[in-house]
Parts: C-alpha cells; structure tokens; sequence
C-alpha cells in the first residue's frame, strides 16, 4: 500500500564531537565547486558524526520561511521501460484438426483459469479492506491537524488526536482483516464519526484530505490485480545471482510506498555511470508487496538489479522483534514499526553482504553514489552526515532525545556529542558484526523498558547504538529538511548528492512544498497507464 509518511524533522543542538576525524575535505571542495552541478562530479568523504530517519519523533517547531517561486527543470527522466520484462510468450501452434468438442473444451479450461487468477486477485483485495481503510482515516485525521490554526488545542484537535492514537495502536502490525479485533472495528467506525465532525470544521480542507490517499490507492488496487494475474514465473526479476554478491554496489530501501521506492530507484538509475554495478533491494511489508513487485516488473530499473522482498518472510526476525520492539511505550506505529527499526538488523537481512548503503524512501539521489564504496571507514561502522551544525535548521543535540539526567547515560555518553542523520547511510557490515551491535541496539532497548533513557523511536537508538562508531561526510553527501524548511537555498540542494524531505511536508502530497516538488515529481513517470488511469498527475 501507498502509506504517507508523516513525519517530522527534529531540530537539536550541540558542539561538534572531538570523536570525530574529518577525512578528504579539501579534495571534497576542490572538486565539488559552489558554481558548478555537473552530474558527474566526484564526491568525496570526511569523518563525522550525523542523524535524520525515516520515520523520526515529530518537532513542535517548524520554520515556515517565506516561500519563493519554485523552480522548474527541464531534466528528462531515463526511460526506464514499460514492460517491466513481462514477456509475451509467443507460441507457434502446430497446424493440425482440432474437433469441436476438443476446442471447447480448451476455452472452457482457459476461462477456469482465467476465473482462478480473478478470484484469488479479488479474495487478496477483500482481506485487506479495512485496514487500508484505516491507516487512510489516520492520514486523514492528520491533513486536517496540519490545517488547524497553530497552538490550537480545540476540542477538535484533541479529539482528532486520541483518535489518530486509538487507530494507530488498534492497526499496530496487522497486513490483513483477520489480524483486527472486534475493538479495533469500533475504534474504526469512532475514527469516522470524527472525521465527519473536522469535514464540517474545516471545510475548505475536506476534499484535500479525501484526496491525498485515494488517487494512489485506485493505483495500487490495480497493480496488485496484475501482480496475482501473473504465473509465478512471471513475478521473478533478473539477475538475481548478483543479489548476494559483495563485489556489486548494494542499497537497501525499506518502505511501503510505491512511489517513493520508484523515485528512490529512477534517481538511482539516472546518474549511475555503471548501473550494472548496482543491486537494490526493496524491502516491505506482505500488504504492499505485490504493488511494489508489479510497478517494477512494469517498470525494470535498465541494467540495475532489483529485489522486492517482504519483511514477513524473515522468520527470524519475529523472535527478536516480537520480544523486545513491540514492548515500547509508545502508540505510534512509526516508533513500533517493523519496518523502522529493521535498519538495526542490516547484517541479518544481507549475510553475505559486506556494505551497504541504506537509504530512506522519502530521498531523492542528485549524483553518481559510486565514491562511497571507496571512503576509508577507519575501522567505523556507519558513515553519515552531522547533524550539529548551529546555523543549520537540521541542528540536533543529544539530551534532546537522550536522557543525561540518567547516571547510566550521563556516565556513558557525551552530552555534547555531535549528532548526525538517518537517509543516507554507508554501513560496514563486517565492522558490525564484529562489534555485535545489534546486541547493543537489544540492550539499550531493554533498559529503556526498565528506565527512562530515551525518547520512543529509531533516531535515539542510533545514536546510541553507533556510538561512537560513525564516520562523517561532507555535508554536500546528504541535505535535510525538504519536507519543512522553506528556506533551504537552491545552491545547496543542487550540488548534494541525495536530499531528503524528511518531515511531514512530503513531496507526493498536496501539503509538500512546492518550491521543493519539481526536484521530487522529474522522477515519477506520469505517462505510465496506471497513474494516468487512476487521475495522478503531477
């Protein structure tokens, strides 16, 4: 399913970290000059520490600039294809005298089939249903939060939001009806009854919130029909030999949006001077695999090497996440979701692997990302840009998230501690492994069960768990804020090589930034018949 992601920056404070050991910095500016954006510079890295997830607790701030006129770009998207490799089977049939009888009973067998394949695509769509329709009721409740005048705590507001809770908490982990109880239906049909109250209250944002999920659910609806009409041969991908092998350049997605994996991946594609070189691997949840499968079946990424797999088929992962995520204190399913915290067990999912370059499905790639495979790690685990710099609206400290008035924090971390950003991540998975962190990930999990060390969610965790184990990159790697900052200038989102609308103003939605859209929307391919079909449009 096309899930919205909403989500919201953090802004911190803090002092760069003495821990940190800058690397290539001049070699970085040399080459990578203010007044030039060419797509085939050479990015190089510095050490440092940073932070920015996909899914991050919501700031109470945000600073709303004054908006100045979007930016066209006339940059045409690679054609990627749109038969996706399903291949018509051309059949030579033999001239011979079939009887009537025998030909009728050939279309008769081909019509059951037929039939199957419609029935099992519809029984698919049936067990489904309402939780689809309530993650849209939450998406909903929030597009109306977002037009409620600031610092408003209405009656409204408070009752959208003990809703949005009740529904979040009510959904949790379920992909299918049967997962729901008989309470969550209740709290579905209390969800509506709200909802119809913010229609009448905020009226000129009705139609808005309608809209923001059902034009990309018409698309999703269909490309699962087409993904369980196919033979089971039909669903696989080439080259999938490659997808275990650690001489190629592997990057991992984890999402349950279509669209923004296809932009990851199209952006990806567009600026790979050896896309053969490149594997992908799109992880999601069992709701939204067929969607996402189907778009890039439909849509074959040229020479690059894709997988789509589904978080459900990793058993092992149930013991582990079942018996300690789950126990978090916390109703937001962005914070307890699978999905969000599965970039703490990169070594698990990819064993043969030895990087991995991991990036959030709300990102969009500016640059050729093949220098990464060649910054000097220094014996780190994660390479990441910083997030401590005081000037910059994406500045973030530590005792924001982290609780130093804890002995245990106070005497393990630096309060001063530069921190740095979740979205595009380089992570040395043999390093990992050798320094079992996701064990250290698991024990501070644990004690935050136990005691208040840190707030809920992903970002903190990681902090703590690559704790001075993070090498910094040049800031030019990976520019924040496109989904709240206004005031981010043009220079400085053209020469990064990844920039991230992290923050609940995304880029598929009618509340994105516009100014910010058209670097977004270049990578969505709008003449495809299934978006055209389901009316979305740029």
């Amino acid at each position: 399913m096309l899930s919205v992601s909403l989500i919201a920056p953090v802004v911190f404070l803090s002092n760069r970290l003495k821990n940190f050991t800058y690397v290539g910095r001049e070699d970085f500016i040399e080459e990578l000059p203010i007044t030039t954006f060419s797509a085939d510079i050479r990015l190089n890295a510095i050490e440092q520490e940073a932070s920015a997830g996909v899914k991050e607790p919501e700031l109470d701030v945000y600073k709303d600039k004054k908006i100045v006129s979007v930016v066209s770009y006339s940059t045409a998207i690679e054609n990627i294809g749109t038969n996706g490799g399903i291949k018509e089977q051309n059949q030579q049939i033999e001239q011979k005298t079939v009887s009537p009888a025998s030909r009728q009973k050939q279309q008769t067998n081909q019509t059951a089939i037929h039939y199957d394949l419609k029935v099992q695509a519809s029984l698919h769509r049936v067990t489904d249903e309402k939780v689809r329709e309530m993650k849209d009721q939450v998406v909903r409740a929030k597009a109306y939060l977002n037009f409620a005048p600031p610092g408003s705590n209405s009656h409204m507001v408070k009752e959208l939001k003990l809703r949005i809770k009740e529904v979040e908490k009510a959904v949790g982990a379920a992909t299918k009806d049967s997962d729901l109880s008989k309470s969550a239906l209740r709290k579905m049909k209390a969800m509506e009854v709200s909802l119809y109250k913010a229609s009448r209250v905020y009226p000129d944002c009705a139609a808005m919130a309608k809209k923001l999920r059902a034009m990309t659910y018409n698309a999703e609806e269909q490309l699962t029909t087409e993904y369980f009409s196919l033979q089971p041969e039909e669903r696989k991908f080439s080259n999938q030999q490659k997808l275990h092998d650690p001489n190629f350049h592997h990057y991992a997605v984890f999402s349950d949006n279509v669209l923004a994996c296809a932009v990851v991946v199209n952006s990806t594609v567009f600026f790979a001077t050896e896309p053969e070189k490149i594997v992908i691997h799109v992880v999601t949840d069992s709701l939204n695999l067929p969607a996402i499968s189907m778009w890039f079946l439909l849509n074959p990424p040229g020479k690059v090497t894709i997988q789509v797999q589904s978080i459900d088929e990793f058993s092992w992962l149930s013991v582990k996440y079942n018996s300690t995520l789950k126990k978090q204190n916390s109703n937001d399913a962005r914070y307890t979701s699978a999905l969000n915290h599965l970039r703490f067990y990169l070594p698990d999912v990819f064993p043969a692997l030895n990087k991995i370059v991991l990036l959030d499905h709300d990102v969009v790639v500016q640059r050729d990302l093949s220098q990464l495979w060649s910054v000097n790690m220094k014996g780190k685990v994660n390479g990441a840009v910083e997030t401590c710099k005081e000037t910059e609206t994406s500045f973030r400290r530590m005792n924001m998230f982290i609780n130093f008035s804890d002995p245990l924090v106070a005497k393990r971390f630096d309060v001063k501690a530069c921190t740095w950003a979740f979205g595009m991540n380089l992570f040395d998975l043999r390093e990992w492994r050798r320094r079992n962190l996701t064990a250290v990930y698991h024990k501070y999990l644990q004690l935050g069960y136990k005691r208040s060390l840190f707030k809920a969610g992903s970002l903190p965790l990681g902090w703590i768990t690559f704790y001075n184990q993070t090498v910094a990159l040049d800031r030019r790697w990976h520019v924040l804020g496109l989904g709240y900052d206004s005031g981010i200038g043009r220079p400085d989102i053209e020469q990064a090589a990844v920039i991230h609308y992290d923050g609940i103003m995304k880029p598929w939605l009618e509340i994105g930034l516009a100014k910010y859209k058209g670097y977004w929307t270049k990578y969505v391919k709008y003449d495809h018949p299934f978006l055209r079909r389901c009316n979305i449009h740029e």
